[in-house]
């Protein structure tokens, strides 16, 4: 996700931002103008207007979730930015306060009781079901906020130290195309010394309150703050923009923004970094917790079902996700093995992992050459997809190289969405800062997974939806996003991918990596493993080099639950295509089961099950 490594780790960054809320453009919806259509007709010295001037629930819905989403805009500014609405780019949310997550709770209260007070036996299904969505989240938000997670923020899979600096170098979401473009920056960058204060303040509150991010996993944040914080101005990833200024601007705007683009660098944004890197190293670390699970934070079992309903959208246990990954991950050893048969590798499957890893044919030996290959890659999967798809994004997307001041702390690959008008592109990012987790024979499964028709599709495809009110437009559960992506890797063979042998162990290895999660994640946080012995379990199931099955296992320590939703997510749309394929018959349709996937958004497991049963209903 969205920011860590491995030959295939996906992390928060780059994909949907992990928000609790959504975004979108300003219809002319006030919150008085809310109030007044809620109220109308109910004081009693105001006569009743005829019934065909009421606004239905439909309309007072709809009405709603729309006033929500652009207060979401309001409190989330950076989330504006990504999705292409530039009117807050001046802003940057207060997001390691107190008072902030104050007053977002204070709004997930007002507009779930708003929610509650229509009558919702007048919805047609349809808005029934963004009815239930709505008040699902808002109840879900409310449950999430009570844990106090404001107290960690910063790891190393990112913080808003991170953040701001891929906005701050000029090929991020930011845009900095015109003399006010890089005001507004200035202004948001202006007010990141503040966040980092906040910031300090809140991890002292957690180390007080036994809430901290785990040693292991903070003393990774240090290089890339260190790195952030550097001195030399050239080096700075903020003064890329300023090295590439448009040729259109002004002697005078020229002179004036080099000037305060090295003063905010010099005299606030570097101090800043340098003061967050000199807490976490000489008060933080340091007496951060040395227990990796979640159950060992104040209340943390209950905190851990929670992110495990969070991220899957079902109601499964722990033990009950811990056995399904046990089952899965038995099941992908025996297809590896048919695979090493299949290519005559002597041994059993431990050394056949080892010759994967250590051999030199797998691997690239200069970044351009893997940004080549994966273009190629792009271009090669771009013709088949007609085969299996018959709805395709209007965006299209480009291949990247991780930018070098994140791409020794990011993920081997992530996707960043397009603008919502489409005007920027989506980006499928490939690290090249450690080409032996990168192998060859992963491209074809990474691609199908990080682009098309994996991310690229699916949110590109929803952000176009525009008959979906906004909050559903820019929404996320991982267990659908992910699951899809993970799903469509499954579907290479039929697409007409993974012709080569070690391509179709490249997807088996990625979905091993899905599996072992299910095992890790639960067993770190619901069954007392140690970071030791999960990374022991990975090495003993894949073919991945430690220092990638490390950050993978600090991966899931930060970030509980959500690398679950990726195979409970594809378990069950597969378990949806076999269903609709046995009832269907000669009569299925693969590339109608896709757009039924795909048409509606991002929505929990259960609504899709439901849906692709009314489907399916409706042509018997």
């Amino acid at each position: 996700m969205v920011e860590p490594v491995t030959v295939r780790s996906e992390s928060l960054e780059g994909k949907r931002p992990n928000w609790r809320v959504a975004t979108a453009h300003w219809y002319g919806i006030t919150m008085l103008g809310l109030i007044a259509i809620l109220a109308a007709g109910c004081a009693a010295s105001t006569p009743t207007p005829p019934a065909a001037d009421k606004p239905s629930a439909a309309v007072l819905l709809n009405t709603l979730v729309e006033a929500y989403f652009e207060r979401q805009l309001e409190q989330f500014p950076t989330l504006a930015t990504y999705i292409g609405d530039e009117r807050y780019n001046d802003r940057l949310e207060a997001s390691a306060s107190p008072a902030f997550w104050q007053q977002v709770a204070a709004t997930e209260r007002d507009y779930l009781a708003q929610a509650r007070a229509l009558d919702v036996t007048q919805l047609a299904p349809a808005a029934r079901v963004t009815y239930d969505i709505f008040v699902g989240e808002r109840e879900l938000a409310l449950e999430q906020l009570a844990f106090r997670e404001y107290l960690m923020p910063v790891d190393q899979m990112g913080s808003m130290a991170t953040t701001l600096a891929v906005f701050g170098s000029g090929a991020g979401p930011q845009p900095f195309r015109t003399v006010a473009d890089y005001d507004k920056f200035l202004t948001r960058a202006g007010a990141f010394p503040r966040w980092v204060d906040e910031a300090i303040v809140a991890m002292r509150t957690g180390l007080a309150a036994g809430i901290t991010v785990p040693q292991p996993a903070i003393e990774k944040v240090l290089p890339q703050l260190q790195q952030l914080a550097t001195t030399d101005l050239e080096q700075s990833v903020f003064w890329r923009p300023i090295s590439s200024l448009p040729a259109d601007v002004a002697p005078a705007d020229r002179e004036r923004l080099n000037r305060e683009y090295r003063r905010l660098i010099l005299d606030q944004l570097t101090p800043a970094y340098q003061r967050l890197a000199g807490f976490i190293a000489t008060e933080y670390a340091p007496r951060a917790r040395t227990t990796v699970g979640w159950s060992e934070l104040p209340n943390g079992q209950a905190w851990y079902r929670l992110r495990i309903r969070a991220a899957t959208t079902t109601r499964l246990s722990a033990d009950e996700i811990h056995a399904i990954g046990v089952g899965e991950v038995a099941r992908i050893r025996a297809s590896m093995q048919d695979v090493q048969r299949q290519v005559r590798v002597d041994g059993d499957l431990e050394s056949f992992f080892r010759f994967l890893e250590t051999d030199p044919q797998f691997y690239f030996t200069d970044s351009n050459q893997l940004l080549a290959g994966y273009r190629a890659t792009k271009t090669q999967i771009d013709a088949l997809l007609p085969k299996l798809f018959a709805d395709f994004p209007k965006a299209d997307y480009e291949v990247r190289l991780v930018e070098p001041f994140r791409a020794a702390s990011a993920a081997g690959a992530f996707y960043q969405p397009p603008s919502a008008d489409g005007k920027r592109p989506g980006v499928f990012y490939v690290n090249g800062y450690n080409l032996k987790a990168q192998p060859k024979f992963g491209m074809e499964t990474l691609s199908l997974h990080e682009a098309a028709p994996g991310h690229h599709f699916q949110i590109a495809i929803q952000q176009e939806l525009t008959d979906l009110p906004r909050f559903r437009r820019f929404n996320n559960y991982v267990a659908y996003a992910e699951g899809w992506a993970l799903y469509c890797e499954s579907i290479g063979k039929e697409l007409g991918v993974f012709t080569d042998p070690y391509q179709y162990y490249g997807r088996l290895s990625d979905e091993m990596l899905r599996a072992m999660r299910l095992v890790v994640d639960t067993g770190l946080h619901a069954k007392g493993w140690t970071r030791e012995r999960a990374i022991q379990y990975m090495l003993d199931n894949s073919s991945m080099a430690e220092s990638d099955v490390i950050a993978e296992v600090e991966r899931y320590i930060v970030t509980p639950g959500q690398a679950l939703g990726y195979k409970i997510g594809q378990l069950r749309i597969s378990a949806m295509r076999a269903r609709a394929e046995a009832a269907l018959g000669t009569r299925f349709d693969i590339k109608a089961f896709h757009s039924q996937i795909l048409r509606d958004g991002a929505v929990p497991l259960d609504v899709l099950d439901a849906k692709i049963d009314r489907w399916l209903a409706a042509q018997r």
